[in-house]
This record gives C-alpha cells, structure tokens and sequence, in this order.
C-alpha cells in the first residue's frame, strides 16, 4: 500500500467516509465503501456482507462498532486469507491478525471502547437502545446519522487508510 499520504488526502477520505454514511447510513458499509473506492477493490460481495454490521451488529449499539468492523474487513481483504489457499497461509492470518489489533487499538485510544453503545455514551453523553420504542427516533435527534456517528465513520476510514498505507511505507524503508 505504498502511496505518498498527505494530510489533504487523508482530509478527503475521512470526508468520504463521513458524507457516505450522512447519505447511505449503515456505519460498516460506509467504511468498507469509501475503502474499496481508495484502494481500488472491487468487492460487491463484501459489501453486501457488511449489511448487518451496522450499529454495533444488526442495529443493537451492543457489539463493536460497525465503521471498525468495515476498516477490519477492508485489512482483511487486502492481507487475510484466501479459501482457497489455506494450506501455508498462517503468515497472512499473522499479520492481519496484527494489522487489526493496531486498528481496534485506535478506536480503544479515542473511544475508550470499540464497543457501539461505548462509543454513544463518549460521544453523545449517553447511550440509546434502539429496541425502546422512541430511542432511535431520538438518537436520530441527537445527530445520530447527521454528524455523530458520520465522524466515526470518517474517522475509522482515515485510521485504516493510515494503517495500511504505513504497512508499504515500511517495507520500502526495510528494503522489502
């Protein structure tokens, strides 16, 4: 993933990954869309896997963070393990594997928590169970789709742009 990074494109991505998620909501697919737009991967079949990610699984705030869950599957398109070549293949389990722990350790250092409702409670001061009757109508209140959860969403997206592009910087700088 050797691309010379700028601040100005990695403004752009993270606008990408916002604005995707103002417009089409659905956390972990607006991250793995904007990532497979930057990295050129044509995946439908992954997007499309991504739909009952979103909001901490299935809408439930419950589980981990929908726009991390897209930034781990766009790791492991790029480094995971392929069906078909199971065989030999735990070095890239290895390193995707650390590749995402770098990413899940991110979320932990700005969120405290990769956990949905964790992040609510850091970011909107409270939590929400969507299950409530009302709820969702006022995490939508909140600016649930209209900046808060777009900001993670950006932001999930410049991290895993971030991660992946230092993985090529390193290897040229090692002579790999």
């Amino acid at each position: 993933m050797d691309r010379n990074l700028t601040p100005q494109i990695l403004d752009e991505v993270e606008a990408k990954g916002c604005q995707f998620n103002k417009r089409y909501h659905g956390c972990a697919q607006s991250t793995l869309a904007t990532l497979m737009a930057f990295f050129n991967l044509d995946k439908p079949d992954a997007f499309k896997a991504a739909t009952g990610l979103g909001g901490g699984i299935g809408q439930t705030f419950e589980n981990t963070c929908g726009a991390l869950l897209g930034g781990v599957m766009a790791v492991s398109l790029l480094y995971g393990r392929e069906l078909n070549n199971l065989e030999g293949a735990e070095e890239a389990r290895a390193t995707c594997s650390a590749l995402c722990r770098k990413l899940h350790e991110r979320f932990e250092r700005e969120y405290g928590s990769s956990i949905c409702k964790n992040i609510h409670k850091k970011i909107f001061g409270r939590t929400y169970n969507p299950r409530i009757s009302g709820e969702w109508d006022v995490y939508l209140a909140d600016g649930g789709h209209d900046h808060k959860c777009p900001e993670v969403v950006g932001k999930a997206t410049r991290w895993t742009v971030e991660l992946l592009c230092s993985i090529g910087k390193e290897k040229a700088e090692k002579g790999s």
